[in-house]
């Protein structure tokens, strides 16, 4: 009688190994899926962007130090220092 018990409990042990298994593989799936997503989105985003800067629709730099465009004098300037 023992022996069955011990059976029973050792089959259901093992079922439940194997079902928390599954929710295991189904849980890292999800996140592979939401991943690839994410990146299906931010691919989607980046090539919007670039089209719009081949368009001519560049992000807007007003009052940014990098985008000051270089002046016929300015470039007389730095070569006159040098």
């Amino acid at each position: 009688m023992t022996d069955e018990t011990d059976t029973s409990k050792a089959e259901r042990v093992a079922e439940a190994k194997r079902i928390a298994a599954l929710n295991t593989q189904a849980q890292a799936e999800r996140r592979r899926e939401r991943a690839a997503q994410k990146l299906r989105e931010n691919l989607m985003r980046r090539k919007s962007q670039a089209r719009a800067r081949r368009a001519g629709g560049a992000d807007e730099t007003d009052g940014l130090p990098a985008a000051h465009l270089p002046q016929p004098d300015d470039t007389e300037t730095s070569n006159s220092e040098t």
